[in-house]
């Protein structure tokens, strides 16, 4: 037995030499199913399973190239050379390269990316004149997705007439006008999109019995990584491929089924069984990236829900630390506490801030973190935000490389006919696109093909568009004999876009000049690989030039991860859970867990959609190894507003023997309760007393924190400000608040500052909690008071908050509004 066969353990060696048979293999969070997955696919190839009968499907380039050095370093780099091994999109893709004329696609089409779709989306809606406020082109792309991950063509939609009454009373009554136009450029640009990539790859095998039956016949074993997020079309593919023999293993964890929202089906993984009877199942079990408290803390949670594969995580690492909820009263104090504590924990535990992620539902959430670390002097970066592939002048540069490599697209060809300047203006673009459209060329084509008379331009025009097409035909004539980095060089060069940014000499010419060179640098790097994946084969071929058109297809679905950059390793990570899925870092923070924001208000309509929130929040917690830090507001602004919220659900409905929180978060139905409940029915214990730092941060407290002369600070419980190096770079960390020994107040009790515990019962009805009008500034209940928003209305409750005054009024028009005194602008009618 080989010595990676014996490292695993009982069940995953089960999982790994049981290869002759279908197999669902449930892998918990952290319980090594890449590990298995890799070892499966080496065990295969020791056993002589030829290494081109071997289909090995995942959800991102990175993961794949992950797996082959893996299993290159377990056996050999030569034995994984041909494997087909990529993401969905890349082997598919490279299969309708060889098949693209069976469906009367060029074999050199463009793939689009979501930008690129978006943007030729605007133009059909243009085009039909229609207004992009009712047919909004996000909306309308995203149903075009979702109509092609569901196998529905524009005709099969014409053909539904449920479809189009849905269409109706959603008042879009043309998207099938918009869907159908949008297909119909894109197959004359000579394009796909990424989801045609999986249609057509349907259409193909649909259509073509002899094509699905020679991959049938090559695919002997297919395994498919995080089967729990393939949608509909993923599905139907693996299930033709594999109806000759049923040798398939799929890998994924129900409880992390998080995407449905592009389209993923949790039913996939839930029905395996069903698909094929004869199926082995292997539960991985053990968790081996987190505490033992964390893995009980998640399951826990992932219990309440129903539609689940049955499995019981378990860890052998030590107990950890509890999991500390931290209570804020504003987004901005939240995002305070979350950086001081970073501190603390960073200096505390001696880790490098790149073992800390904060993550959050809504990408908006990052703006409050941001700022809050910023002051503190903690690097981050942000995944999420702008990727390397959408920054402009990347986009220019990709968009000569797809024209040279397929002259036939016309999106390309818009942008980049007049970039960088040649006095190319609108006008001219117009003329050219009837021109081609009245003979039915391409952009291109005709520029290419006509006379400046026939496309009706006049003067120097005429000579500039000649110039343009002279130079991309001689640019693509180059492909056929010209190595893929020298073509790119000479693109960047010859479109006068690396000659205009050296021009301009500012700071955000140097930085595209940079990202354009990092392009450059990863066409070299892409050429170098596979000439030595070439060599190590050891077949003996001749080995050909590698052309531009294999790049292409390579970079289609990188990622910012795939692209980051040596110095920007060692900083905080801020991203959504989403984004997070699959990584893994010593401490994790959760923002922003409040209902309404997490689970999400939408997600509050079906039980279903709850469902996948509480994935969601499994997931989040699973990301980390040693400790886990979980957070809420009690108020943020909405559109200008100041709103109040209330702790989420899931914060209730983990086990309380793995929180430390020295407050009352309810029992899990409660947090169920009406939105207009008053703050302390919600809040329980501590109320707004608890100031910042206080409880949620025990044990977090730097050396000498509360050291003499810092009194006052710490007193209040504020940020301390500290000195490092020569003081020019200012550290802060938070203190917690010392407080003079008070009666406790029993759980469920509210506590405003500077005043006595509340009474209950009758006595508290009878004598309500009411500032003095000082304090209240003169807002009382009775009232009558003005908003510039929601006119006349009558105070109906007041009541000290967090330093400010909350007003509650019951508008005329707007019904019961909750707002804070310093942002109200009410004005009392006397």
């Amino acid at each position: 037995m080989s010595d990676y066969i014996r490292k695993l353990n009982d069940v995953q060696r089960e999982a790994v030499v049981n290869y002759q048979a279908p197999s669902l293999i449930v892998a918990g969070a952290g319980s090594g199913k890449t590990r298995v997955l890799t070892c499966r696919i080496a065990y295969m190839l020791e056993q002589g399973v030829p290494a081109h009968n071997v289909l090995a499907l995942t959800f991102t380039n990175k993961a794949a190239r992950e797996m082959r050095e893996r299993i290159g370093q377990l056996l050999s780099p030569a034995m994984t050379r041909h494997l087909w091994m990529g993401t969905f999109h890349s082997v598919f893709a490279r299969i309708l390269r060889t098949e693209a004329d069976r469906l009367g696609y060029p074999s050199s089409y463009t793939i689009y990316d979501s930008s690129d779709a978006k943007n030729l989306v605007k133009a059909v809606i243009r085009e039909l004149n229609l207004s992009d406020d009712t047919y909004k082109p996000g909306d309308m792309a995203a149903r075009i997705s979702l109509a092609k991950n569901n196998l529905v063509t524009p005709q099969a939609y014409e053909a539904n007439s449920s479809l189009q009454a849905e269409d109706r009373e959603r008042r879009r009554p043309q998207f099938l006008d918009i869907y159908k136009l949008y297909a119909r450029k894109c197959r004359e640009n000579g394009a796909m999109d990424f989801d045609d990539l999986l249609l057509n790859i349907n259409i193909l095998f649909r259509d073509h019995p002899d094509v699905l039956a020679r991959y049938q016949a090559q695919f002997r074993y297919i395994l498919v990584d995080e089967y729990q997020d393939t949608n509909y079309a993923q599905y139907v593919i693996v299930r033709r491929l594999a109806e000759t023999h049923s040798n398939v293993c799929v890998v994924g964890d129900d409880a992390q089924s998080i995407y449905s929202f592009r389209g993923a089906k949790i039913e996939n993984i839930l029905r395996f069984q069903n698909d094929f009877p004869s199926a082995k199942v292997f539960k991985l079990e053990q968790n081996y990236r987190s505490t033992q408290t964390i893995v009980n803390a998640a399951n826990s949670i992932i219990a309440k829900n129903r539609r689940q594969i049955p499995k019981k995580s378990f860890s052998s690492a030590d107990v950890g630390e509890k999991i500390r909820v931290i209570k804020a009263y504003t987004d901005k104090e939240e995002a305070s506490l979350i950086a001081g504590d970073i501190y603390a924990t960073v200096r505390n535990n001696e880790v490098p801030y790149s073992e800390v992620a904060v993550l959050y539902r809504t990408n908006a959430q990052s703006r409050a973190l941001e700022e809050s670390l910023r002051l503190r002097n903690i690097p981050y970066k942000i995944y999420g935000g702008v990727s390397f592939y959408q920054r402009k002048e990347i986009k220019d540069l990709l968009g000569y490389v797809r024209l040279v490599v397929n002259p036939k697209d016309d999106e390309a060809f818009r942008r980049v006919v007049n970039t960088p300047s040649r006095g190319i203006g609108d006008v001219t673009i117009a003329r050219i696109a009837a021109s081609a459209a009245a003979r039915g060329l391409s952009l291109w084509e005709a520029v290419g093909t006509l006379s400046s008379e026939e496309m009706e331009l006049r003067g120097a025009a005429g000579k500039k568009v000649t110039d343009f097409a002279a130079m991309i035909g001689e640019l693509s004539a180059m492909r056929a004999t010209a190595e893929a980095y020298d073509l790119g060089l000479e693109i960047a060069t010859r479109s006068g876009l690396i000659g205009t940014f050296k021009m301009q000499q500012t700071p955000e010419a140097v930085s595209a000049l940079e990202n354009i060179e990092e392009l450059l640098n990863s066409i070299r790097s892409y050429t170098e690989e596979q000439r030595q994946a070439a060599a190590e084969s050891g077949d003996g071929a001749p080995q050909a030039p590698v052309s531009l058109d294999e790049w292409m297809q390579n970079i289609s679905l990188l990622t910012d991860m795939d692209n980051e950059k040596p110095e920007d390793r060692n900083r905080v990570t801020l991203m959504t859970v989403h984004g997070a899925k699959g990584l893994e870092f010593e401490y994790v923070y959760v923002a922003g867990l409040e209902e309404n924001l997490f689970p999400g208000m939408m997600s509050l309509t079906s039980e279903e959609g709850l469902e996948e929130e509480r994935r969601l929040f499994y997931v989040a917690l699973t990301r980390a190894k040693r400790g886990a830090v979980l957070s809420f507001a009690e108020s943020r602004f909405k559109w200008g507003e100041m709103t109040f919220g209330r702790p989420s659900r899931f914060l209730a409905e983990i086990d309380p023997a793995y929180l430390d929180v020295d407050f009352d978060l309810g029992a899990p139905d409660e947090t169920s309760g009406e939105e207009s409940r008053p703050l302390r029915e919600r809040f329980g214990a501590g109320g707004s007393a608890r100031r910042y730092g206080d409880g949620p941060v025990r044990g977090r407290v730097p050396d000498g924190a509360r050291s003499a002369g810092r009194g006052q600070d710490a007193a209040r419980g504020g940020y301390v400000g500290r000195s490092a190096g020569s003081g020019s770079v200012r550290a802060s960390y938070p203190v917690r608040e010392q407080r003079a020994v008070e009666p406790a107040v029993p759980a469920g009790r509210f506590r405003s500052a500077g005043s006595r515990p509340v009474q209950d019962g009758a006595a508290q009805a009878a004598a309500p909690q009411v500032p003095s009008a000082a304090f209240a500034g003169d807002f009382a209940p009775g009232m009558k008071v003005q908003h510039p928003k929601f006119g006349t209305g009558t105070v109906t409750e007041v009541e000290e908050w967090s330093g400010d005054v909350k007003v509650t009024v019951e508008f005329a028009g707007a019904g019961r509004k909750t707002l804070l005194k310093r942002f109200a602008k009410l004005t009392v009618l006397r």
